[in-house]
């Protein structure tokens, strides 16, 4: 039997409307998910699909930017042999950064290459734990609107909350105050710092965080500031997240060289499945802790985070709730939670919705 080939990369623009506007760092803000849907087309005509989420504050690229790079990639793709995973990653690899846009070409590839051995990603990447703990990503927001929203989150099954931090530590703290009045010990705070703090600020923050309530502290420094970043992981306030100071796995061997962190968050969105395989299991080989992550993805991009949540690796809630977020989605069903878990064999018959996409398209 001969095996199928890559025969078209195409990227297709998107714009999904969200409830409200997510706010995070010190200016960036999203009011629409404005993604690409990624198409890998081999030449016995099966299709892989995956989600690419620019982002222009993180990432510096734009849906315009991850369509250029997809067509810059085609030439070399066409004709690799699907099961060819050395080549493909080759030519994938071969430009820098563009982070979303090869995370979601991985993606594609990985669903196209499962598709024409007549399987599916589930049956491919499902890992020994089927349920998994899911988080809420609650944006910086007026402390009335971020606790109604919370409420809405919890009441639709979430029992994790990374709050978005940094603009304003007291306001901060009063918020995280009334999250815990209004939830108790049933539901989990963690913050996110986004880079907000300073060397000189971080200990009492941190502390602050810590008699809050709060498990653990996302990227409470500036990533370039890496020495700071070891200190203050050696202090053992609270528990440090990677995610900004880890895109790639040569980001990852420095920060653990430099030994800067308690739990890797791996985002799908930006390592698809090969490099977010890869570390997840260094990461966890230096007994650090794992999550698997979100960049406001819709509902494919959860479908595929939820996959790589079920490795044996992943230890954390995963941010796998954004879709609560979303005025609508490109998916056939919803996908839902219970108790604070989602059940990922349930998303078998999740599939995209061809009039969704041609609605939302750009």
């Amino acid at each position: 039997m001969s095996v199928a080939r890559v025969a078209r990369v195409e990227g297709i623009p998107y714009r999904l409307p969200l409830r409200g506007t997510l706010a995070w760092g010190a200016h960036s803000q999203l009011s629409a998910a404005e993604h690409v849907l990624v198409r890998v087309t081999l030449d016995d005509g099966t299709v892989g699909v995956a989600e690419a989420t620019p982002r222009p504050t993180i990432y510096g690229e734009t849906p315009g930017s991850v369509v250029a790079i997809l067509r810059h990639l085609d030439p070399a793709l066409l004709g690799l042999p699907i099961d060819d995973e050395a080549a493909l990653n080759r030519v994938r690899n071969s430009v820098a950064n563009n982070h979303t846009a090869r995370g979601a070409l991985d993606m594609a590839l990985w669903d196209a290459r499962a598709r024409t051995r007549g399987e599916t990603l589930l049956g491919t990447l499902l890992g020994p734990n089927h349920r998994v703990r899911v988080s809420f990503i609650l944006g910086i927001a007026p402390p009335a609107e971020m606790l109604a929203e919370a409420e809405r989150v919890v009441a639709a099954g979430v029992r994790c909350l990374k709050v978005k931090v940094g603009r304003d530590h007291a306001r901060d703290l009063a918020v995280i105050r009334e999250l815990r009045r209004a939830f108790g010990d049933v539901v989990e705070l963690y913050a996110d710092s986004n880079e907000t703090l300073t060397a000189e600020t971080a200990p009492a923050a941190l502390t602050a965080m810590r008699e809050a309530g709060l498990t653990c502290v996302e990227e409470p420094l500036p990533v370039r500031e890496l020495r700071a970043r070891a200190d203050l992981h050696a202090r053992a306030i609270l528990p440090i997240v990677a995610d900004d100071s880890c895109f790639t796995p040569a980001d990852l061997a420095r920060e653990l060289s430099f030994d800067t962190f308690d739990i890797l968050n791996v985002k799908t969105a930006r390592n698809g499945f090969t490099d977010g395989l890869v570390m997840l299991r260094e990461a966890a080989g230096r007994g650090k802790r794992g999550m698997v992550g979100s960049q406001a993805s819709t509902g494919l991009g959860t479908l595929h985070a939820a996959l790589l949540s079920t490795r044996a690796e992943v230890t954390e809630p995963c941010e796998l709730s954004f879709v609560l977020k979303l005025a609508d989605d490109l998916l056939s069903l919803p996908i839902t939670f219970r108790d604070g878990w989602l059940d990922v064999p349930t998303l078998r018959d999740h599939t995209l919705d061809a009039a969704q996409v041609e609605r939302y398209r750009l």
